[in-house]
Parts: C-alpha cells; structure tokens; sequence
C-alpha cells in the first residue's frame, strides 16, 4: 500500500455537500429567485414579507429542525445552514424570520419540551400557522443576559408573569414566545423558561423599534402585565432557564453565520459582476488589480468561513457542543459580511448608494450580523473561554 493510498484512506472530511442537500440548495434557491423578488420592497415600504414567509411554509422551510414524528423534516442543522444562505443572499429580512423561527423556537422545543408540549405546539409551527419568537433580551438584560428582570411568580397551578422583553425579532407577527423569566433570586439558576400564547390576557406587542436594516422583520417590544401562564408552559424545570438559553443561541449563532454568509455572498457577487463589465474594446478585462485582490480576497474567505459554519452545524447535529465553533462561525462571517458590502458600496461609487442596485441595502441589512445573537466581542470572550477552559 502507497502512502498516498493510505492517506487518502484515513481522509474523513470531504468538504462536499451529500446528493440530498446539493438537491435541497438547488430546491430552497429556487424558492428564493421566485417568491424574493419582492426584497427591495419590503425593505423601502417597512414591510413584512408575509408572502414570502407563507410560501416557505408551504414549502416546508419552517421545520427543518423538527422531528418527523411531530410533523417536521428533521433535516438537521447543517441542511438549515444551506437554505438560510440562499435565501439571505436575496432577502436577510425574510431570512431572519426563518432563522428565529427554526433555530431559537423549534430546535429548543424539540430539546427541551415534553412530548405532550411539542404535540400541543408543534402543529401550528411547522405550517407556519403561527410564528415563534425568542424573548430573552431586556432594557437592562442585552449581553449580560442573566441581569434580566422579567419575573414569573409561581401561584397555585400558574405563574404570573410580569415584564418586558425589547429587540424582539417577528415580535408583531409572532403568535408562541419563548420567554425567559426570573423564578428565584439566584442570578442564574433563578431564571427558567416559558410558553407563552399571544392571545393570552395581559400579553401585548409594545414599541416597533425603526431599524437601519433588516427593514421587513420587525424588531418589537413585548410586554407582559400579569399574565397567568400554566404550569404545563413551563419548558424543562424551574432554573433551568439561563441553560436553555445558552444552548440555543449556539444554534442561533449558526442561523446569523449563515445569514452573514448568504448576505456577504451578494456584496461578492455585486462586486463580481461590476468589474466583469469592465472591458475595453477588444474585451480584455481592465479591472484594476486592486479590485481584483479584493474580490479574490473576499470569495476565499467566503469558502472558507461557509465551512467554518457547517463544521459546526455538524457538530451540533451529531448532539456535540459547539459553543466555541458556532461563535467562530459567527464571529467571521459576520465581518466578512460587513467588509464584503462595504467594498461593494466603495467599488460601484454613486450605484453603490443610490438604490440603483442592492449595494446600499446589502450594507445596512450587514450591520446587525455583528450586533444581535451576541455582539463580535461577546463572541470572542466565548471563543477566549472555550479555548482556556480545561478540556
């Protein structure tokens, strides 16, 4: 036996989608070129993409992270960081919205919930009857997520839940929210999770925040006055809350990584097609070299950041942990996004700004990648704490 018969041997990865998921891209691309042509729209009148949300439900794009036996298609992690750059790289605003929807509700009611809550649930999520949001953050409660004051106080056979929750993604459209509440003064072990219905008595949609990107997705306050939440619509068990919390944003961290793909994946393409146009008479290419290294510099990182991204979404799909690896996916392509629709606005100039194209909105849509599922410096210090903590 050769050493290159043996090393080919030992070889794992391949760093090749499986004939499944190549088909499935092609699938949610084609979703993305019919149903997102709408995007400029959304973003310049404010609106909802609610068109584009029902038909990816139709489509079954709203349950890639649920079990069968519940009505999902259990395609996993990886398969929803596949469809959520393609449908970033067209619409971020309908992209967030599958995200949240996936990623922060249905994959921790599919961990955390008792078989009696996910068939109570599931049904009205996995057809997009109803939307899910992810309430976790507060007026005093954004990085340092265990500050939160939101309180559910146990009385008889339910809680009374009162609080408000801020940064709400698909807060005015959502129908379940997964609220984080404090049950015990412990800063951590005294949070726990909750259910909540919106048409419950004393839940309410509060202020719609007025946003630089991600225009279509509404971003809302809600509020909690007294609300009388059942027992049965606590998730796991009391101080179990801030656990929950943790874990999933790890699988949300994989959702804005793959955003940040989708979305550095059109400044690139913006940028490839600007300089492929520049021709002289013969056809020669006369891009300058700089914007050439550019662009070089910009699609390698892309490759090599999309990998980053699945790495983890496999991970977390074989049931490992992957705190460090997900806020390294996020982490890179985040500012890869940022700094791909930045040289894009830069190199098109007065096309880049003035609406002619998607430049502009590229570059606004790109700035919350770095801010929201945890800033890029909170992503460090996981990465910093993950690398430093004994194995």
């Amino acid at each position: 036996m050769t050493s290159t018969t043996m090393a080919s041997q030992l070889q794992v990865p391949d760093f090749q989608l499986s004939p499944q998921l190549q088909e499935f891209r092609t699938f949610v691309r084609n979703y993305a070129q019919k149903h997102l042509g709408n995007a400029a729209k959304y973003d310049a009148e404010v609106k909802f993409p609610r068109d584009a949300v029902q038909a990816a439900a139709e489509l079954g794009l709203l349950r890639t992270t649920v079990a069968k036996e519940y009505g999902g298609s259990a395609m996993g992690n990886l398969a929803s960081c596949v469809m959520l750059e393609e449908i970033n790289a067209v619409c971020a605003s309908t992209g967030v919205t599958i995200s949240v929807h996936n990623s922060l509700v249905n994959s921790l009611l599919g961990k955390w919930c008792t078989d009696a809550q996910k068939r109570r649930w599931f049904p009205k999520l996995v057809t997009g009857e109803w939307l899910g949001a992810y309430c976790l953050s507060e007026a005093f409660s954004g990085s340092d997520a265990a500050a939160l004051r939101c309180e559910a106080k146990k009385q008889g056979d339910h809680y009374v839940m009162s609080g408000a929750k801020l940064w709400i993604t698909t807060g005015s459209e959502a129908k379940l929210f997964v609220v984080f509440a404090r049950t015990g003064a412990d800063r951590v072990k005294g949070i726990s999770a909750f259910v909540v219905e919106r048409d419950w008595p004393g839940v309410s949609v509060g202020k719609k925040e007025r946003k630089l990107g991600l225009r279509g997705s509404p971003t809302t306050e809600i509020v909690c006055e007294n609300v009388k939440v059942p027992a049965d619509c606590l998730i796991a068990q009391e101080g179990q809350g801030f656990t929950i919390a943790l874990d999933t944003l790890d699988g949300g961290r994989l959702g804005i990584a793959s955003q940040s793909l989708g979305i550095a994946r059109a400044a690139i393409e913006l940028i490839r097609t600007h300089l492929a146009a520049q021709v002289d008479a013969k056809g020669r290419a006369t891009a300058s070299q700089p914007d050439q290294w550019t662009l070089a510099d910009l699609a390698a990182d892309l490759d090599a950041y999309r990998f980053l991204t699945w790495r983890a979404a496999i991970l977390r799909d074989q049931g490992v942990r992957c705190s460090t690896e997900a806020a390294m996916a996020k982490s890179c392509a985040s500012r890869l996004a940022n700094r791909a629709a930045r040289a894009a606005v830069a190199m098109l100039g007065l096309q880049g700004v003035d609406g002619s194209n998607a430049a502009e909105r590229v570059l606004r849509d790109a700035r919350i990648t770095e801010i929201y599922e945890g800033a890029t410096d909170i992503q460090r210090l996981v990465i910093a704490r993950g690398l430093l903590s004994p194995a």
